[in-house]
Parts: structure tokens; sequence; C-alpha cells
């Protein structure tokens, strides 16, 4: 059977996934977005697609927007500045909780893709204003995904913006410890933004394509170094579902990093491969239901579990 068939088979087997999931409520933008959708791409170590369902349909990439600024800010700053800004360890707790914050001594975020070391990540963007900081984020993730058509989904940033008061929290809690670096307001407007940024199934498996391939494009240009990529990817792997993060490494066996939007990306190092799903049905934990069954039969199917 050929992957393009498998994996046509692959989403119709698990749409019925979809009713153990419901989209979004918290942000009222994605209240609004049709729960049926259901979207893989596979982008090859040649950079040809194979792709199914609804995989052009845009969508908001939420919190996967945190690998693509984690690999700017390492441009940005390198390695040892960006880290003495945050850790690299789970969290075990929710994306959004502020438990570690006031527990660990010296108020740092545990990792980068958690709210809080996110947030964190994004102060570190260099840019003479929060206008400068967001474009340079939207135009590396235009690159690196090869696709210039992504844009700032207005309503989206809107309603984040408008709903967004426990990241508000979780700033100010860090400026109030005297390890915030950088103005809130005009941070948390990037931040927003960056999660407010449309892209589509195969937008995302490029970007994670590009990040399984150490930092390079499909045309063989090189953007960031391979160190920076693996930074990104193995952080992926530990961190990337939040406290579903070692469950779905075991069950699944692939790095993935999801975002409530219904994305999930998977950088496959070893195979040089990108993955994409789109179901924005997602469970209690922000991850899409279904979007997990497809990852799960493709990781069977094609042996593409890393132990």
């Amino acid at each position: 059977m050929e992957l393009r068939e498998f994996l046509d088979q692959t989403i119709e087997k698990n749409k019925p996934l979809i009713a153990q999931g419901h989209v979004a409520t918290y942000i009222p933008e994605l209240a609004k977005v049709n729960p049926n959708q259901l979207g893989a791409a596979i982008v090859n170590p040649d950079g040809t697609i194979i792709s199914s369902g609804d995989c052009n349909v845009k969508f908001a990439i939420e919190s996967i927007s945190k690998t693509v600024v984690l690999a700017l800010a390492l441009l940005d700053n390198g390695e040892e500045e960006v880290f003495k800004h945050m850790h690299k360890e789970p969290s075990g707790d929710a994306f959004n909780s502020i438990i570690k914050l006031e527990t660990e001594p010296d108020h740092l975020p545990r990792n980068p893709y958690i709210n809080p070391g996110a947030i964190m990540t994004t102060s570190l963007i260099k840019g003479a204003n929060k206008e400068e900081k967001f474009n340079r984020i939207l135009t590396f993730m235009q690159k690196i995904a090869e696709d210039d058509t992504l844009d700032l989904a207005t309503e989206t940033y809107l309603s984040e913006k408008a709903t967004g008061d426990i990241n508000r929290a979780l700033t100010y809690y860090m400026k109030g410890q005297g390890v915030f670096p950088a103005d809130v307001n005009d941070t948390l407007d990037v931040y927003f933004k960056q999660c407010s940024i449309n892209v589509t199934c195969i937008s995302l498996a490029k970007i994670a394509g590009f990040f399984a391939r150490g930092g390079v494009l499909s045309t063989g240009e090189r953007v960031i170094p391979k160190r920076y990529a693996q930074i990104v990817t193995g952080l992926i792997a530990t961190c990337g579902m939040y406290d579903q993060s070692g469950a779905f490494l075991d069950n699944i066996g692939v790095p993935g990093k999801s975002g409530v939007g219904g994305g999930i990306l998977c950088p496959l190092s070893s195979k040089k491969i990108g993955i994409a799903v789109f179901g924005p049905a997602i469970d209690k934990e922000g991850n899409s239901t279904a979007g997990m069954g497809i990852l799960k039969d493709l990781s069977i199917k094609m042996d593409y579990d890393m132990f």
C-alpha cells in the first residue's frame, strides 16, 4: 500500500477520536473552529510532500510557535545566554501553571515550551520595538516553513490578547521576582501575535522537516547551526506535549510539539522526516485526540518509533 493511501485510510480510521476532544473554548476565536477537521502531512528528506485530509486549512499555530521562536532566540543570543533565563527540564504541571515559578529557588521557568518559558524566550528576540520583533519572528517562520503566505490571524490575536490574563500573571510574577528582562506588555503583545500566526498542516510539516534536517532548508541552505536544531528537537521530545510528554513519547515514540489550535509538529531527526497533523478537537492537556491517533498508526506502520 502506498503511503498516501495509508494516510487517507488512517485519517478515516481516527475520525471517531474527534468525539473524545473539544475545541479550545478559553480563547473565543478558537471556539468557533470546526472540530471535525482532520489532516496530516509528511515531508520526506528530499522535500517531497505526502498529505491527506484537511491539510491546506489555515489554523493558528499557537504553542508550536515556541519551537520557532526558541530557534530565533538562540540565533540572536547563543545557547549560554538563553539558558540563563530558563531551564531545560519537564515541568510535570499544566502549560500555564505558576507552581514551579513559585517553588523554584531562582523563579525561572522549567523549560521554553511551557507558557512562562515561552514568554521569556520571546523577550529575548532582538528588535528596536515590538513591531520589529514580531516581524522578525514572522519572517523567520516563513523562511523555515518555505511558505511566505504565513500571516497573522488578527481576530485570533485580539482574542488571545483579550483573554490572556493568566499569561500576564505569569509574566508579572517573573518581573516581580526580578528575573524577567523586558517590558511585560510589549513582550506579551509579541507573544500573542506569534501564537496567532496562521499555518497549514503542510507548512507545519515543512517546519518539522527543517528541524529534522538539523536546521537546513529543503534547498540545502543552512539557516541555524545543527546544535540549535538539536536543542529545539530534544526539548520537543521531553517537554513538547506538556505533562503528557512522557506518555506521548512512550506510546508513539516520536518527538511532538502540540498547540491548542489542533496542530502537532513531529521532527524525526534520525530519518530527516517532518510530520504534522491537524485536528482541532483537543484533550484536557491541549493535544489533538485524533491527531495523536494518526501519529500512533503512522509510527507503527512506518517504523518511526525512535526507540
